[in-house]
């Protein structure tokens, strides 16, 4: 998936971004992820992958990250509304920061690649992941 992004800056400049988008996940808080969990299975036809980080108990089905817990723990990852997977991970941060996006969290290291969580220019919060 290609997303084309314009940002204006003046009337007389206008910046066209190009970033790739490998695939999304939506994030869903659940009140019981063990009775979230076969709905979601049965949806995607994908089996949940488990697991639990700071506190919080999540699930990854499909397209899907499900989320339980407590309202603290469980305040880090609600504030993010999707995950964007991306192919090139530096060009797609470099890329939205110069369309006006803000660094909430720069790159950083994870058991499976490396992340960072953007602010768009309009106010969603999105975790991009990539190698």
């Amino acid at each position: 998936m290609t997303i084309a992004l314009a940002f204006a800056g003046t009337r007389e400049d206008v910046m066209m971004l190009t970033m790739a988008i490998d695939s999304v996940v939506v994030r869903q808080r659940v009140e019981d992820l063990d009775a979230a969990v076969p709905f979601y299975e049965q949806l995607t036809g994908s089996t949940a992958s488990r697991f639990a980080f700071a506190g919080v108990n999540l699930a990854s089905v499909g397209p899907f990250l499900l989320f339980a817990g407590p309202d603290e723990a469980v305040q880090r990852v609600a504030a993010v509304a999707a995950t964007l997977a991306v192919a090139d991970l530096n060009a797609a941060v470099e890329e939205a920061e110069a369309g006006g996006a803000e660094i909430v969290m720069p790159i950083q290291p994870t058991p499976n690649g490396r992340r960072a969580v953007l602010r768009h220019p309009h106010g969603g919060v999105f975790e991009y992941v990539g190698p």
